[in-house]
């Protein structure tokens, strides 16, 4: 190492040097090329896009675009008003944002200081510990029962200790389950902020939202990168009462999000039939995905909520991943406590499944072990 690098070193903040890195997915090209594979016979089912894509009203509005010499709408007002009708809040309860992510990262800038605590519920997304992390707060892991639900009593001990922000996913990824009233109720009564991630909640068909002119600590993200089909135009919207808000749009970058961005997604939404019928083509490939994954027996799907399944394996997850990937399916393996021998599968197209399905037949680990030791 230079001697100028080490003088640069001391420079760089002493919580950032000791950060993981966040491992980005891959595409669809490179995960099949790595494979042999032609990507058109490939089934990417890691991180939970949507197979069928955005309304054909989307290509046609990005298609027309104009103006993009222009910066883009701050508040994305269009939008908004769009969102307003869409999730049955009033216009100034919206903020939208570049992706989920940054909606994160916004709640994190608002409330939690240096040293500060927020609370998540293991197995979870790991972004609300990574971006606590990044604003040099610290994370407390209250771990999920054994069938995923909230420790209610362990979390309300961590806001009694001061905990500054309560991190619920639901559907909770990787999981898929559904928080319920008799978890979060008590968590709000306590005041402090409690922020429901509901990325995936069209596929429950159930949100707290309406609870927010209740409970003004409540805040509620969701995102277009699932049921709409925008993960590549990363936008998302928060859910919450003006007082916080207020706070947020201080630590907003002014054009967080693009043109592209804003018009796809009012696109998306004047197409509410394309996304009901996509709704109910996940919805119905879900329990036929549940029902063959059962009868093939080589994986153990838990109840989902979501448009995911986690699966219990015989006990060689990341081997079973890599034969996966070898025959062209691609899902998620979690090298964590208590799912370290789970992989996430994303519900596709009638054609994933089956792509899927043939793959385990193929493979069938635990089956080839049964054989010998019955042998």
């Amino acid at each position: 190492m230079t001697t100028q690098q080490t003088c640069l070193d001391r420079y760089f903040r002493a919580h950032v040097r000791e950060l993981e890195p966040y491992v980005p997915p891959e595409a669809l090209e490179i995960l099949a090329y790595r494979a042999g594979l032609d990507p058109a016979h490939a089934s990417k089912l890691d991180f939970n896009e949507n197979p069928y894509g955005p309304s054909p009203r989307v290509s046609e509005a990005l298609a027309s675009l104009g103006n993009v010499h222009l910066y883009p709408d701050p508040i994305a007002g269009e939008l908004r008003g769009e969102l307003a009708a869409y999730a049955g809040m009033d216009v100034d309860d919206i903020l939208i944002g570049s992706g989920a992510d940054e909606l994160i990262s916004l709640v994190v800038s608002v409330f939690v200081e240096p040293g500060d605590v927020v609370v998540d519920l293991t197995p979870t997304y790991s972004m609300y510990g990574g971006v606590t992390l990044q604003h040099a707060g610290k994370v407390v892991h209250v771990p999920r029962g054994d069938r995923w639900e909230v420790d209610v009593p362990a979390v309300l001990a961590e806001i009694e200790r001061g905990a500054k922000v309560v991190w619920v996913c639901s559907p909770n990824n990787p999981t898929g389950s559904l928080a319920t009233e008799e978890e979060v109720m008590p968590l709000l009564e306590t005041g402090v902020p409690v922020v429901l991630d509901e990325a995936y909640y069209e596929f429950s068909r159930h949100t707290f939202a309406p609870l927010i002119r209740t409970y003004p600590n409540l805040i509620v993200l969701r995102t277009f990168s699932k049921l709409a089909g925008l993960a590549g135009l990363r936008i998302a919207y928060m859910l919450a009462s003006r007082s916080v808000l207020d706070q947020a749009h201080k630590v907003k970058l002014p054009f967080n999000t693009t043109h592209a961005g804003q018009v796809a997604a009012v696109a998306a939404l004047r197409d509410r039939e394309y996304m009901a019928a996509n709704l109910e083509a996940l919805l119905t490939e879900r329990e036929r995905l549940i029902a063959l994954l059962r009868e093939q027996g080589e994986l153990d799907p838990y109840p989902s909520d979501a448009n995911f399944l986690l699966c219990r394996t015989s006990g060689d997850a990341p081997g079973l991943h890599r034969e996966l990937a070898a025959r062209g399916v691609f899902v998620r393996h979690f090298p964590k406590p208590r799912i370290d021998d789970c992989l996430r599968i994303s519900v596709g197209r009638p054609e994933d499944t089956d792509r899927l399905l043939a793959a385990l037949d193929q493979v069938r680990p635990a089956t080839r072990q049964a054989e010998a030791v019955r042998a």
